[in-house]
């Protein structure tokens, strides 16, 4: 009884639970609490009990859900999805004084470098597609390109800050944040927004892709693993009687409700609280959600589950497709480090980030699309910025171990599903690849179409802080892209 006891003899909260909890006394005061508390709890919080609960859009949305597909290290697009014949003609030749102030590492630049893979024309809309993504395209015809991206910061941090949070600084909303933030969830069992990062280890800025910021932080993202437990001491030690179970999570609500209508303003106890009910529906809802024998073996070996190259990226995408069939808001998959960050050579570690992605990718957008999801999905793939025309040297100088270095003046990047016309390539690139110049589109057009496909304004979506109306595309000038919506 003692080690139940504060200092002043008065128990803790986890010891007069434990004392009354699980028995008559229990079931009696969670029924008067309940009574005293209800209508006050719904007086303090507009949201009710669960605080992720779905909100109406600003507009009929195209998408209900999104599955992000990160590419950390910046993908290089001459050597994917924008081909280019005049590095292939014009492959050797000196170039570095042209473009000298857009090179973060000139001391290794070299000359003109033309892509090592051969391209090919795939479906219907003849799209342009390199060799080490022969999954990938043969679901070209569901794919939106846009080859004309750029951003504003040639290093990784700062560029990841604004391709995930809308600026290049640290704490901010992420995406995945203010989508959950705007639309609640379809499910009460599950997380809102999950993030499946890779078990090898976290991106790079780790958790700050997938943070909250100034919002709620109920709306920040929750990691689940591939690996032994998908979610840390979800589990309960021992099994009550379900009788039992649900006698005590009433009392603990209720006592929640109590503890809270005293303490209004305290975004850090209201998420604290959400999270702890959220565990509790957790432990049959993620359990199930995130159980792939349930699926056939011809699916997981669609999505390359079982296979050495391709397991652990194949089961974040099935789990991705499983939770948004479950409601999930917003799942976001990541790999591991920046494994497309190709300084040096080129060839074969491309090649090898492709042979880990490319099948379970295209399962994807395939099942979405065999079981109805697609059209209500809207899956997003890219990096947070290209590279360069150049090649990049390794210090000794070996140039058939050459890379290529950051651009941010062009990436490509895809959307499919959700509202998206497929088959289609949006804007073009300079006849080298090193700048986006035909219908250019920026990280808040970008931000802005996302958005708009779930039914949401990016100029309404705000957060009152400090007497700011703060967006994700900030104050920035954002347009939506409406040549790829369908």
């Amino acid at each position: 009884m003692s080690a139940l006891l504060e200092d002043q003899g008065h128990p803790t909260r986890r010891g007069f639970l434990e004392l009354v909890g699980g028995g008559l006394y229990g079931a009696a005061l969670a029924s008067l609490l309940g009574r005293e508390s209800g209508a006050r709890a719904a007086v303090d919080d507009p949201s009710g009990a669960f605080p992720l609960a779905p909100r109406k859009p600003h507009f009929a949305p195209r998408a209900k859900a999104v599955i992000q597909l990160f590419m950390n290290g910046g993908p290089s697009q001459m050597d994917l999805f924008d081909p280019k014949p005049e590095l292939d003609r014009s492959h050797g030749k000196s170039y570095f004084d042209q473009i000298a102030g857009e090179v973060e590492n000139p001391l290794q630049a070299g000359k003109l470098l033309r892509s090592p893979y051969r391209f090919a024309q795939h479906g219907e809309s003849g799209m342009w597609v390199s060799e080490v993504m022969p999954h990938l395209a043969t679901q070209v015809d569901r794919i939106a390109f846009i080859r004309s991206m750029y951003t504003t910061n040639i290093t990784h941090e700062p560029a990841l800050y604004k391709i995930h949070s809308g600026r290049m600084l640290p704490g901010l909303p992420s995406m995945g944040s203010w989508i959950t933030y705007g639309l609640g969830s379809e499910s009460e069992n599950l997380p809102a927004y999950v993030v499946l990062d890779d078990p090898l280890g976290l991106p790079i800025n780790g958790h700050q892709s997938w943070q909250a910021g100034f919002l709620p932080p109920v709306f920040q993202g929750t990691r689940f693993r591939t690996k032994g437990e998908p979610v840390l001491d979800l589990k309960p030690d021992y099994q009550e009687p379900e009788g039992a179970m649900r006698v005590e999570r009433d009392l603990i609500s209720a006592l929640d409700r109590l503890h809270r209508s005293g303490r209004p303003g305290r975004p850090e106890l209201d998420a604290r609280i959400a999270s702890y009910g959220l565990a509790a529906r957790m432990q049959l809802g993620a359990s199930e959600a995130l159980d792939l024998s349930r699926e056939s073996e011809a699916t997981r070996d669609l999505y390359g589950v079982g296979h050495e190259l391709t397991d652990s990226y194949g089961k974040r995408c099935l789990i991705a497709r499983r939770l948004v069939e479950r409601g999930v808001r917003f799942v976001q998959i990541f790999i591991h480090a920046q494994v497309f960050d190709h300084h040096t050579e080129l060839e074969s570690g491309l090649r090898g980030a492709c042979v880990r992605t490319d099948r379970p990718i295209a399962a994807l957008l395939s099942d979405l699309a065999a079981r109805g999801l697609l059209d209500e999905t809207l899956v997003l793939w890219g990096g947070e910025f290209g590279r360069l025309p150049i090649s990049q040297l390794p210090d000794n100088g070996d140039e058939s171990l050459a890379g290529r270095d950051h651009n941010k003046n062009a990436f490509c990047s895809w959307m499919a599903g959700g509202g998206v016309r497929g088959g289609v390539v949006h804007g073009a690139t300079d006849e080298l690849g090193l700048a986006a110049v035909e219908d250019r589109v920026s990280v808040p057009d970008w931000h802005a179409t996302i958005l708009h496909l779930l039914g949401l304004d990016n100029e309404r979506l705000h957060f009152e802080r400090l007497g700011l109306e703060e967006k994700l595309t900030a104050t920035f000038p954002a347009r939506v892209v409406h040549e790829i919506l369908a």
